[in-house]
């Protein structure tokens, strides 16, 4: 306990000052919108690691040409100088006049990763390169912009709980040309992800209902079973599953796998699910959606104070995730 008590000690001075200097800069920027064009008076600049080292190196070097009068000394410290303050006006100006012309961030499951799209546009008549953009705790994701061009670049960002999660804040920066300096910008936009609950495999799939369920003879002797998807053959399964025609054509061998039967439908709820904390249970049923999606079969969403009708496909996956989603919450 001793020794876990000093490492946390140890972060929460940096913790309380990231978020001073955030607080700060988002006092002194304001809320932006796209497009939002990077001004000077918004980029910050220090130098990095190598850059401190170089400085220390170009002082110790200063010294010794003084210290033995050696003007080929001074002179070459000088021009070192003077070109590191050339690469501190390349850094600062990779991100001046950098235009942000659009953000939209996509949807996520809890406990996993996002993304969101940004997009970029140099009205310059220079390579931006060496640029970075990030969202908090995720790593940076690297980008260069032609001249009079644009780009969209995908971004990564940590869905936490169940709900709707602001994107706080987006930081851009760049440490082109020799690393001797960083330049950063943050962005605050507006942007609004909603989190999914993460599928659980904890039940198997509800009954279909809409029709009445024949025995498994009663099925094999109608013909009633509904064809649903191929999937690749495996040892354990029947012959009388293979798709012989397809397998004719020159295809691999599959098995034809049949659900249930044309005009019924599973409906996803609570109530079967009872015994289960909410969060489990609501992960339980985004797992059902995923697996009738993944079959192609038609559901029905019933969380009480919510009901979705019957379909498939990418909207009736999307209205029953957002439904989860902002159950309750």
């Amino acid at each position: 306990m001793s020794s876990s008590a000093p490492s946390r000690s140890r972060f929460k001075p940096r913790a309380r000052l990231e978020r001073a200097v955030s607080a700060w800069a988002r006092s002194r920027q304001g809320e932006d919108h796209a497009p939002l064009t990077l001004q000077s008076r918004r980029i910050y600049i220090l130098p990095t690691r190598a850059g401190l080292v170089a400085s220390l190196l170009l002082f110790v070097m200063f010294l010794a040409g003084l210290n033995y009068q050696n003007s080929l000394a001074l002179l070459l410290c000088f021009q070192l100088v003077g070109f590191a303050l050339v690469t501190m006006y390349e850094c600062h100006g990779s991100l001046n006049g950098l235009t942000i012309s659009s953000a939209h961030v996509e949807s996520a499951f809890a406990h996993g990763y996002g993304e969101l799209q940004v997009g970029f546009y140099n009205a310059g008549a220079t390579m931006r390169r060496s640029l970075r953009v990030r969202a908090t705790d995720v790593a940076p994701k690297y980008f260069e912009v032609a001249p009079h061009s644009a780009c969209l670049v995908s971004v990564r960002y940590l869905a936490l709980s169940r709900g709707r999660q602001r994107i706080d804040r987006l930081q851009i920066s760049c440490d082109a040309p020799l690393g001797l300096f960083r330049a950063w910008t943050w962005l605050h936009l507006p942007l609004e992800a909603l989190i999914y609950p993460a599928p659980i495999r904890l039940r198997p799939l509800p009954p279909a209902v809409g029709l009445p369920q024949p025995s498994e003879r009663e099925r094999r002797l109608s013909g009633d079973e509904e064809w649903a998807w191929l999937r690749p053959y495996r040892d354990s399964d029947p012959l009388r599953r293979v798709a012989w025609k397809a397998y004719a054509r020159g295809a691999p061998l599959m098995v034809a796998h049949y659900d249930a039967p044309a005009g019924a439908q599973r409906v996803l709820g609570l109530d079967t699910l009872h015994d289960l904390p909410l969060e489990r249970a609501l992960s339980q049923i985004a797992d059902w959606v995923l697996e009738c999606e993944r079959r192609g079969e038609s559901y029905a969403l019933d969380l009480r104070q919510r009901a979705v009708a019957a379909g498939h496909g990418l909207a009736q996956r999307r209205h029953c995730l957002e439904a989860l989603a902002l159950y309750e919450a």
